[in-house]
């Protein structure tokens, strides 16, 4: 199905709009009046959150006098910033929509747009991520996040082009699956693929910033690395902990052993005393790390099987109940 002007969005697929904001108090009510005319234009009915990430501006006050006017429009005030991803799960848990779409409030993103996600979105997807292909940042911001996508799309083998684009549309399963903390945000397409939903990506337009300036530093870029470590060993090893650790545990104990079989040869053949070879204490540390590895794997395993139930498996469909 296609959504035109004359599809009209029903309660059975409706849409929430997730919005995180942080010192956004110019950007409010134009991005409000943006959204509404899409709405006028498409036949659509939007709910619309807004999770003020602890501005200390009159974001927030900007907030209630939409609210007062639109009782559709929700929104959570946090005491302090807490980033992104806390934003965005918090507006999560409120929305009732089965159409999820989550968006920048700093006007850069296009609500516009919305229509060409939901297109996107039937063509069998479970989301769909927006690509800024002219992306309307400055050279110092878009060099380091094309270095960034590239990396991700390599490791993750997923191949979309922006994975940190702020406009994506989402079905209700996957965000019913998702948990997102720290800098996991940046990370939303991978984890939706390694539990098995299927990803769509789509041009769209992106626009240069009005008002304020841009909350996101160098450090992210740091932080963005851990958090893709966390994300690869969570997604792949969470159930298979040996998998991760047996592997170190084993390339360890193997490079151990062989030093001290390297060690014992020499001795035999009286070319070397072992007393005067700081090799071997190297040989004996890397045997025990690994054998300590592969105890953590086996634990891991342990635990993970006593913990384990059917109700974590991404099931799609059911017959026969």
């Amino acid at each position: 199905m296609n959504f035109n002007k004359t599809d009209i969005i029903t309660k059975e697929n409706s849409i929430s709009i997730v919005i995180p904001v942080y010192n956004e108090e110019k950007s409010i009510k134009k991005l409000y009046s943006e959204i509404c005319r899409v709405e006028r234009e498409n036949n659509f009915t939007f709910e619309i959150i807004y999770v003020d990430d602890g501005s200390t501006d009159m974001t927030f006050r900007m907030i209630e006098d939409i609210h007062n006017t639109d009782s559709r429009i929700k929104a959570i005030k946090f005491r302090k910033n807490k980033g992104k991803a806390a934003a965005l799960a918090a507006g999560f848990s409120i929305s009732e929509g089965n159409f999820i779409v989550t968006m920048d409030g700093d006007l850069q993103d296009d609500p516009s747009e919305i229509p060409s996600l939901l297109n996107k979105l039937n063509e069998g997807y479970d989301m769909v991520s927006g690509w800024k292909m002219k992306r309307k940042d400055p050279l110092s911001k878009r060099i380091p996040s094309r270095i960034y996508n590239k990396v991700t799309s390599s490791l993750s083998r997923i191949p979309i082009h922006d994975f940190n684009c702020g406009l994506k549309i989402y079905r209700r399963e996957v965000i019913d699956r998702l948990r997102l903390y720290g800098e996991l945000h940046r990370f939303i397409p991978v984890l939706a693929k390694w539990e098995g939903f299927r990803i769509g990506e789509v041009k769209v337009n992106h626009r240069k910033r009005k008002f304020g300036k841009t909350k996101y530093g160098f450090s992210r870029f740091f932080k963005g690395l851990f958090d893709f470590i966390t994300v690869l060993f969570l997604t792949k090893y969470m159930k298979r902990p040996l998998h991760f650790f047996g592997i170190i545990g084993l390339l360890s104990s193997f490079s151990g052993a062989a030093i001290i079989i390297y060690l014992i040869i020499l001795k035999l053949k009286k070319i070397s005393y072992l007393s005067n070879r700081p090799l071997l204490f190297i040989g004996v540390m890397l045997l025990i790390i690994g054998v300590q590895f592969i105890s953590i794997g086996l634990i891991g395993e342990m635990i993970t099987r006593a913990h384990s139930k059917e109700d974590n498996f991404p099931i799609s469909k059911r017959l026969g109940e």
